[in-house]
């Protein structure tokens, strides 16, 4: 396929609000697309040359674009920026400037257009900015004017096309057998691998049969299990059946260590790859972790080694940091509290029930690890035992408990009853808070004004709809510092229209591109007129009283944050309190 094709699909692709479209005009595409092609152009359609935990990055600022543009179609960097800001798309600028030079460019295919992008990411070294800024200024100039917007777009990971991962998986199931049946079989494949482009490519090359048969591999992070919630202990002994598992629920951040060997990396909750930020973590699974090779999930958590106190989950993520790591490593010593292995040397054990998975991971790591450690475990048989345990942990400073099924297999990206949390607040009544994703921020006014935000438009997940849909609107509960801190991540997350996977009756002064994550609390869940998540007859479900906890930051997807299944859940749940 050429590019020149690729970007009239990106014009139309842009150009919808609505999922529907986007499907049918992937589905088209990838048609059109051939198996050499078609892993290359789901890396593009993200915007990307690599999948998304490796860390491969093109590595260019909005002014070393801006030089390159200026290079490419005989202007200044200075008039390229001021274009940039007039028009406030890189992209546009780029075509406002390739349309004054009229070029026509040559007819560059996809995988020409990707490996000269892929080189631009892979230049490092002594002169390595001018190198880059050559490559891409030589690439624009050989393009049409259309392809120059979009591959403008790509340098600074401003391409927001507003497509999902199960947009692309209903659309690639489409294009081979002409309805979405084969999405859950994709989407598997997808979760073991978190590589879209790996998991098109071997559709297209082996067909159904090939997907079926992909397993875990060493080096590409595994999308971690997620856990459901139930109002009380006893719902929770219902779900879970006679006997169960019970551990600590950390309040850190979730790390998976992929061990091959003596090569080590990790990866957050989000899959992004942390190897390089926690080097004492790299350096313990070398030492502790004696196997070929492995996968192992776990909680890391800072911890005072004076007093063996836990500390809170600000102080924890204070050691994600890209400098001076070793010296954060002294300064705020990391424990790693595993608590499942998904592959053990050379296999995959995703499929064997957790009791099996837990024995192997006893005989794996030992007692006298002082960073790698076991995440205690008790076996349990009813509700009471819940509470004792419950209050133990939340007395120590941890969050509460994680509640296992001893039959389940490790279920990759899926949310279920085969793991539940349980945790509440300091008043005893159990509740949760709500991670809510940032969707669109209203200016500030009177004193508000100085930091760009006075209030922010919240949602949460329709996992169904593969869309985001709004719960509430933020105003209150944030610091000034936490204001200014807002503006700078709805800042570079800004779009200029309502992004086609978000469902709004309201209008915020500008929309985000949906990816950052909120942790929310608010007094109780209604039902509104105005809020779209659950809507219903027109009435859909709210946050009364909401206030900002935490920023989740690289921790979180947006589409693992809480869903609208949850908040029916936890809406019915508060209601049976008040009627109890």
């Amino acid at each position: 396929m050429k590019f020149k094709e690729l970007a009239e699909y990106y014009e139309r692709l842009e150009g919808t609000s609505k999922r529907l479209e986007l499907i049918d005009i992937l589905s088209k595409l990838f048609k059109e697309s051939d198996a050499g092609e078609i892993g290359r152009i789901c890396y593009l359609i993200q915007g990307r040359v690599a999948p998304f935990y490796e860390p491969t990055e093109i590595g260019m600022s909005e002014n070393l674009v801006a030089i390159a543009l200026a290079r490419a179609f005989d202007s200044t960097k200075e008039e390229v920026i001021r274009s940039y800001r007039h028009l406030g798309n890189m992209g546009l600028a780029a075509l406002d400037l390739a349309n004054k030079k009229k070029i026509r460019g040559e007819n560059l295919s996809v995988s020409e257009v990707f490996d000269r992008l892929h080189s631009i990411a892979e230049t490092s070294g002594e002169g390595s900015v001018d190198r880059k800024l050559t490559t891409l200024a030589d690439l624009l100039n050989d393009l049409d004017p259309v392809s120059v917007k979009h591959v403008a777009n790509i340098p600074i990971g401003t391409l927001r096309l507003g497509i999902g991962d199960p947009t692309v998986l209903d659309a690639l199931s489409i294009a081979k057998i002409g309805d979405k049946s084969l999405r859950p079989i994709l989407e598997d494949a997808y979760n073991k691998t978190s590589d879209l482009g790996f998991t098109a490519e071997t559709f297209y090359k082996k067909g159904e049969r090939g997907i079926r048969e992909i397993k875990l591999i060493v080096g590409k992070p595994i999308r971690p299990a997620l856990a459901e919630r139930l109002p009380s202990a006893e719902e929770a002994v219902k779900r879970l059946g006679d006997k169960f598992a019970a551990e600590p629920k950390f309040d850190g951040f979730r790390v998976q260590i992929h061990k091959n060997g003596d090569e080590v990396h990790l990866f957050s909750r989000n899959l992004e790859d942390m190897t390089h930020a926690f080097p004492d973590i790299v350096r313990a699974a070398k030492e502790e972790l004696n196997m070929e090779s492995a996968i192992i999930e776990g909680e890391a958590i800072a911890y005072n080694p004076v007093t063996s106190e836990f500390l809170p989950f600000q102080e924890t993520s204070k050691r994600r940091r890209k400098h001076e790591v070793e010296e954060m490593a002294k300064k705020l010593p990391l424990v790693v509290f595993v608590f499942d292995l998904l592959y053990l040397n050379g296999k995959d054990i995703t499929e064997l029930p957790y009791l099996k998975r837990r024995k192997h991971l006893e005989k794996i790591i030992h007692r006298e690890n002082l960073i790698i450690r076991k995440a205690e475990e008790r076996i349990m048989t009813s509700s009471k035992e819940i509470l004792e345990f419950f209050n133990e942990a939340v007395s120590e400073g941890l969050e509460g408990l994680m509640l296992k099924k001893l039959d389940s297999a490790y279920k990759a990206g899926g949310r279920g009853f085969h793991w539940i949390k349980f945790k509440r607040s300091q008043s005893g009544e159990l509740t949760d808070t709500v991670d809510c994703v940032l969707l669109g921020v209203f200016r500030g006014r009177g004193k508000r004004t100085e930091f760009g935000v006075g209030g922010l438009l919240v949602g949460v997940y329709d996992e169904k709809k593969d869309e985001f849909v709004t719960i509430s609107r933020v105003g209150t509960g944030l610091t000034d510092e936490e204001f200014r801190t807002v503006n700078k991540l709805a800042e570079k997350s800004r779009v200029s229209h309502k992004p086609a996977r978000v469902n709004s009756k309201i209008e915020p002064t500008f929309w985000v591109e949906p990816k950052e994550v909120l942790e929310i609390y608010a007094d109780e869940i209604t039902k509104s007129p105005i809020h779209t998540a659950g809507e219903e007859n027109g009435i859909g479900y709210a946050l009364r009283f909401p206030r900002l906890v935490k920023f989740r930051g690289a921790d979180k997807r947006a589409e693992d944050a809480t869903t609208v299944s949850e908040i029916k859940k936890l809406y019915k749940q508060q209601y049976k309190k008040k009627n109890s």
